[in-house]
């Protein structure tokens, strides 16, 4: 009898409490048509934290946005979206336009349409330049998309060796392997974004540009510059929508953990003790 009862209530809270796998959610094949949206895939302090595995195809990605940038699967370089095509610049430096099947663990797009164009035709540095944008940004809670082309007189980016599948090192103890490219008097344009500190951790706040030479045989992350004559064009957006990974290893990540210094590190191209 005593066994009989037990049976029954094993059956019993089996049937209250049964639990099926949820279904992934499926890919969404329908173009973007909010032209003052960030659309971002994946999360900022995933990448930063180690996860590099791509979960989101380039071809879907594109239809969400003309601008952008990120990083490819298995962190293999810096990627640049440019006028509606993606370029990968790789460790070597090869940059090329990707195969729209590949995936990406991180990347943020928008439709580029500039609500501000400005010229300059003096020489300035990186911090000038961006005290500059300050100064015309002046909602320091925005979301700024922009956009600078023309001459350079110096150029300096970066771009990651690939890891291994399931390579979960983080980012800011991987920056003795970055490649770095040194560019004199060229043309080309920076593609970037000035993001708020209240999106911190799902991007990376702050100035983030990425760079991709007139040819488009050369780009990567920028370190620094030296501007000759430009133009900058500012598109101005006012929502972002966020795609979430599936799979146990984002599910189980930690984003309690405080990853502000790595992300400085990481944007930087160097931990704080070696400035």
């Amino acid at each position: 009898m005593r066994l009989t009862i037990i049976l029954l209530v094993t059956a019993l809270a089996a049937t209250l409490f049964s639990v099926t796998s949820f279904a992934p959610i499926p890919y969404s094949n329908k173009k973007d048509t909010l032209h003052n949206n960030l659309f971002t895939v994946g999360v900022g302090a995933a990448l930063i934290g180690g996860l590099y595995d791509g979960n989101y195809p380039y071809r879907l990605l594109k239809q969400h946005g003309n601008f952008g940038l990120g990083a490819p699967d298995k962190l293999d370089g810096e990627l640049v979206v440019f006028q509606g095509k993606v370029y990968q610049t790789q460790y070597t430096g090869k940059t090329f336009v990707v195969d729209d099947r590949n995936l990406t663990p991180f990347a943020m797009v928008n439709f580029f349409q500039p609500d501000k164009k400005i010229t300059n035709g003096n020489s300035i540095s990186k911090e000038s330049l961006l005290h500059f944008l300050d100064s015309i940004l002046t909602n320091v809670n925005g979301l700024y998309a922009i956009h600078i082309s023309g001459k350079f007189s110096y150029i300096k980016t970066r771009a990651f060796p690939p890891v291994k599948a399931h390579d979960h090192t983080p980012l800011a103890s991987m920056l003795h392997l970055q490649h770095f490219f040194e560019f004199n008097n060229v043309k080309g344009d920076l593609i970037g974004y000035r993001l708020p500190s209240f999106m911190d951790n799902t991007n990376i706040s702050g100035y983030h540009f990425h760079y991709l030479s007139a040819n488009k045989n050369a780009g990567g992350h920028i370190i620094d510059v030296k501007t000759d004559s430009i133009t900058i064009e500012i598109d101005r957006l006012n929502s972002y929508t966020i795609h979430v990974p599936s799979g146990s290893e984002f599910e189980q990540f930690d984003f309690k953990k405080n990853r502000e210094e790595d992300i400085k590190s990481v944007e930087r191209g160097e931990k704080e003790c070696e400035k």
